[in-house]
């Protein structure tokens, strides 16, 4: 049977339209592997990132710094000292109202308004009196030598004897440290009382020791 010719051309162009061209094939393979390439290259550089960041190469965190390790002096006692709970004491007003402290005790001292308080001798630093603290103690010691006073701020130490001050033989701080953040040596020739003044204190709360540096 033949075919009419015009029914010939339209089952040659409905073929042609079913069947896909060899640059559309090669099209479609391309954006397919172009899309499973960068899927894998995706997957396999969050797998790089994961894996560099709980590897075993990661570096560690660094450690913390004692702030209390700076100190030129061996310190071992004061800081054991520190350590320890400690005795509550309310400075005193003048010599006549002063406490007592002893070597090798630590004290929660509680200092007074800088305006309230009489010194047996002027401080060696003069501190604004005005919303500052201070106090004073009275020290014994059993023997005359080297005496260090450790506090946890950074305020003004003086010892004082016979209405005048006592030179300080040497100091060491760290600015970081509370127990302790100040240390002041004295030599002290005999064994007292002495006069322990404390000034210029920011807050009426602090910690105290005396310890023997060097006896005899």
């Amino acid at each position: 049977m033949r075919i009419p010719g015009s029914w010939a051309l339209a089952l040659l162009l409905a073929s042609a339209a079913q069947v896909p061209s060899a640059a559309q094939v090669s099209s479609t393979a391309h954006v397919s592997s172009t899309a499973q390439i960068s899927g894998a290259a995706q997957v396999s550089s969050s797998a790089q990132i994961s894996g560099a960041a709980q590897g075993p190469g990661a570096a560690p965190a660094p450690a913390a710094v004692d702030p209390c390790q700076g100190f030129k002096w061996d310190v071992s006692r004061e800081r054991a000292l520190f350590a320890t709970a400690g005795a509550s004491l309310p400075a005193g007003k003048d010599s006549a109202s002063a406490p007592g402290v002893m070597p090798n005790h630590l004290y929660r001292i509680m200092l007074l308004p800088a305006s309230q308080v009489v010194f047996a001798a002027t401080p060696g630093r003069t501190s604004p009196g005005e919303g500052t603290y201070a106090g004073v103690f009275t020290l014994a010691v059993s023997a005359a030598g080297k005496y260090r006073i450790a506090i946890d701020s950074g305020f003004w130490i003086d010892i004082a004897a016979n209405g005048r001050l006592v030179p300080a033989s040497d100091y060491e701080g760290q600015h970081d440290c509370r127990a302790p953040r100040k240390i002041v040596e004295f030599v002290l020739d005999g064994k007292g009382p002495w006069v322990l003044q404390l000034s210029g204190a920011s807050q009426a709360a602090a910690r105290l020791t005396v310890t023997p540096a060097s006896v005899g």
